[in-house]
């Protein structure tokens, strides 16, 4: 009798052990002194299938339904035209009367004829509508020093030259002071196939002719690595002085690979779950490899880290043109986003500046559009929640957490990151990967105030928005959060993204 008592006391306890509810603490330190760039915000729009024609625009007009949706997460700044894209870009085939611009096919995406009728003006009008700041990438591929030079003229020379005149002509009397003008795109791959040494000294030329004109000061980006390409880093860094490149790219796309290639965005299992967000935490170790190469040349971080195109990258959805890259978005891309967004905020002192893949209609997209109607996508809800980040003073983290594990593979469940706003309220966005049990979270916090919060969650990993259900992934009110004595305890649904807000 007595064995068989301890033989269920010991059961059971193993069972509450096995049952009990894992917990993670969080500590936030004070400011730093760091701020939140708002530019880990941007966006980036290609002339990729959908994008720009019958996405941004519809009729030859700029859409407003998808210019609301822009300006409502307030995205600070937009990159165009491309992309590979822009290696094979000529400005002036877009501008002056668009009845009179010459037409070319889109040989970087799927051999469709372009017109040309979305420009520079229209890009530029679109970037006021949103009330965003430009990110123009110039054609290196296919270009040449004086080309770039001219475009760079037009955009932002405010004086009596004869481009000048021109832009008048066209109906822009004022110079648009374009701010970031990029060097190329991928020119160790769809930009030209260059070695970076290579690059590297065509990047000295071209920038040489991208002048900082009166009242119009442009930093100039240098065409970056291809994820992990540590060496393309270290000759940027060690050939191109500081005077002349302000910032520097990553491109980095999260993916779910087996054996028919870049997995479903929608018929996907725990299995693909899993390895979409373990493939997306990679980008941590990414960003720490070539910070600590530009530390070396660098040690006062004057050239940002730009990761300047980023998102999950998924098959097209079926019955699509596949060189359009039209894919669904799910939860899991919205956990995704968030978790990456977290990653770029404490890592703010050299990563200033982001641009998710694509805005709309591609890849990991914002909002997506249909003849006359727009849904936006999960992601679009965490850029909503994030917003309060934007241009905000950093705040330190500590985190402990709890793993989510699955078939012996393990990935920290959850992440988070914090800021204080220019009012002084408290932003701190939190994300709990595992797919099965929501997590308690204790944090410590020198602050008082009210609590107020919002969440994005939705029963399955694989949920979406489509047109026919447009609203069924999206941010809620939260009310599982308590404030007191500086300590802040709060439970996180499983699957889940919370904005909690300290009202000071």
């Amino acid at each position: 009798m007595k064995k068989q008592f301890l033989y269920t006391l010991l059961t059971s306890l193993v069972t509450l052990g096995a049952c009990a509810q894992p917990s993670a603490t969080l500590t936030i330190g004070e400011p730093t002194g760091l701020t939140i760039s708002k530019n880990i915000y941007g966006q980036f729009a290609e002339h990729l299938g959908r994008c720009i024609y019958d996405g941004i625009t519809r009729d030859g007009k700029i859409r407003m339904d998808v210019v609301d949706a822009l300006k409502e997460i307030k995205v600070p700044l937009l990159r165009w035209p491309g992309g590979c894209f822009a290696d094979d870009y000529h400005w002036r085939d877009g501008i002056g009367p668009k009845k009179s611009r010459p037409g070319k096919v889109n040989a970087q995406w799927g051999m469709v004829p372009e017109d040309n009728s979305f420009g520079t003006d229209e890009f530029m009008q679109l970037c006021r509508l949103i009330g965003c700041q430009p990110y123009i990438a110039g054609n290196v591929g296919t270009g040449s020093p004086a080309e770039m030079e001219s475009w760079v003229e037009y955009l932002n020379y405010g004086g009596n030259s004869a481009l000048g005149n021109l832009r008048a002509k066209n109906g822009h009397p004022e110079p648009y002071k374009v701010p970031f003008f990029g060097i190329g795109n991928e020119s160790w791959g769809c930009g030209g196939r260059m070695s970076p040494e290579d690059y590297a000294a065509k990047y000295k030329t071209f920038a040489n002719y991208v002048k900082n004109y009166p009242g119009a000061p442009i930093q100039r980006m240098v065409s970056g690595a291809n994820a992990d390409d540590y060496h393309w880093t270290e000759v940027m860094m060690s050939q191109i002085s500081p005077r002349f490149m302000q910032g520097i790219g990553v491109h980095y796309y999260t993916s779910v690979d087996n054996e028919w290639g870049h997995g479903s965005a929608t018929g996907f299992d725990e299995a693909q779950y899993f390895e979409g967000l373990k493939s997306c935490l990679f980008i941590k170790e990414l960003i720490d490899k070539h910070s600590a190469i530009m530390d070396k040349y660098d040690p006062q971080k004057k050239v940002f880290l730009a990761i300047d195109e980023w998102g999950i990258s998924l098959k097209p959805e079926p019955g699509t043109n596949p060189d359009f890259l039209y894919q669904q978005n799910s939860l899991r891309d919205a956990l995704i986003a968030a978790t990456t967004l977290n990653i770029f905020n404490n890592h703010c002192a050299r990563v200033r500046m982001a641009n998710l893949a694509q805005a709309v209609n591609v890849l990991q997209a914002l909002v997506l559009t249909k003849g006359n109607q727009m849904i936006k996508t999960p992601t679009w809800y965490v850029f909503d929640l994030y917003k309060h980040h934007h241009d905000a003073q950093w705040l330190p983290i500590h985190l402990e957490t709890p793993d989510y594990s699955y078939k012996g593979q393990s990935i920290p469940a959850v992440n988070a990151s914090a800021s204080r706003d220019s009012t002084g309220n408290i932003h701190i966005t939190m994300v709990n990967l595992d797919a099965h049990q929501s997590i308690k979270v204790n944090t410590e916090i020198k602050a008082q105030g009210k609590v107020t919060g919002q969440v994005l969650t939705s029963a399955h990993f694989n949920d979406i928005n489509s047109f026919e259900q447009p609203d069924k992934v999206k941010t809620e009110p939260f009310t599982n959060a308590k404030l007191n004595n500086g300590q802040l305890s709060t439970e996180l649904p499983p699957m889940s993204v919370v904005e909690l807000t300290i009202n000071k």
